[in-house]
């Protein structure tokens, strides 16, 4: 049987980095890196790329109000260097993001198609991700189908990506892997190609709620996808590292493996973005040298 379209792009890759030994060099080298990094311009430029979340069963109209309005009043508190890329929420608390939010500079992001574990049917999917949409989301976050992708349904996967690309247009889909979930590194790599094959504009390391969540192992395979997609396609694409990150100091991690894999050029919230609740607090205790609980 003739290979699909997804399947014979993915056999153009070819991930160097297959042992913990290849990562675990890399990852010496980033945190030696990281440490001169570590400092209030570039805690700056994290903040800036941070999607502020708030993904709670608790959620409501009036407490997304009130968490938006503190973005919006973000500058007035702590200068016009602080501000996050965009306030990610659930798909029924868009509406309540877009008339509340008043900085142009802040996206909306809504999850979708069935998050956190996206088994449900693709037409669900789809009205969800139209609905959010609708109501003012300009940025997507869906995550992978494993299901398919463990059993090996691969075209069956990509298409699903395809198909919610369409309905974003010129929308930002980022697609979410679930890192912890993939064991193997040649694994992770073949779902981050396959993603960025079938039309993601970033791929995400996690949803936050399995463990274990992002990983510096799991954002090196992402990343290095990222650079061969790169190479090959001559196409940017981003990358997200969420789940579990609420320290300042895991950040620079981060943000140091974006800039020595990919380089300087990603270093921005166009291209990377981190997905987080309580790091931005760290982070703003940081760069003002006292305890900080805004969010």
């Amino acid at each position: 049987m003739d290979n699909s379209r997804i399947e014979k792009a993915i056999m153009e890759y070819s991930n160097t980095l297959n042992t913990e030994k290849d990562v675990k060099t890399v990852l010496e080298s980033v945190k030696a890196k990281a440490e001169k990094n570590y400092n209030k311009e570039t805690l700056y430029k994290i903040l800036n790329c941070i999607d502020i979340t708030s993904l709670h069963t608790t959620d409501t109209e009036k407490s997304i109000t009130e968490f938006t309005e503190k973005v919006n009043k973000l500058p007035d508190n702590y200068g016009d260097k602080a501000g996050v890329a965009a306030i990610c929420v659930y798909p029924s608390m868009v509406k309540t993001v877009k008339e509340t939010l008043k900085n142009d500079n802040v996206h909306i992001a809504a999850v979708s198609g069935g998050f956190p574990h996206s088994q449900t049917f693709m037409e669900v999917k789809v009205a969800e991700t139209l609905l959010c949409i609708n109501d003012g989301a300009d940025e997507i976050d869906i995550v992978l189908s494993l299901g398919k992708f463990m059993n090996g349904d691969i075209e069956e996967a990509a298409e699903e990506i395809n198909e919610l690309k369409d309905c974003c247009k010129d929308k930002h889909l980022k697609v979410i892997l679930e890192s912890g979930a993939i064991k193997k590194y040649d694994e992770l790599y073949k779902a981050s190609v396959l993603a960025l094959e079938a039309g993601a504009d970033f791929i995400k390391t996690s949803t936050g709620k399995q463990q274990p969540a992002a990983t510096p192992e799991a954002a090196v395979i992402m990343c290095t996808a990222i650079k061969d997609f790169y190479e090959k396609r001559g196409e940017m694409r981003g990358f997200k590292a969420a789940g579990g990150i609420s320290k300042a100091k895991d950040a620079v991690i981060y943000y140091t493996i974006v800039e020595q894999i990919l380089g300087s050029q990603w270093l921005n919230n166009k291209y990377f973005r981190i997905g987080a609740s309580s790091l931005a607090n760290d982070i703003l205790t940081s760069i003002e040298g006292k305890e900080v609980a805004y969010f």
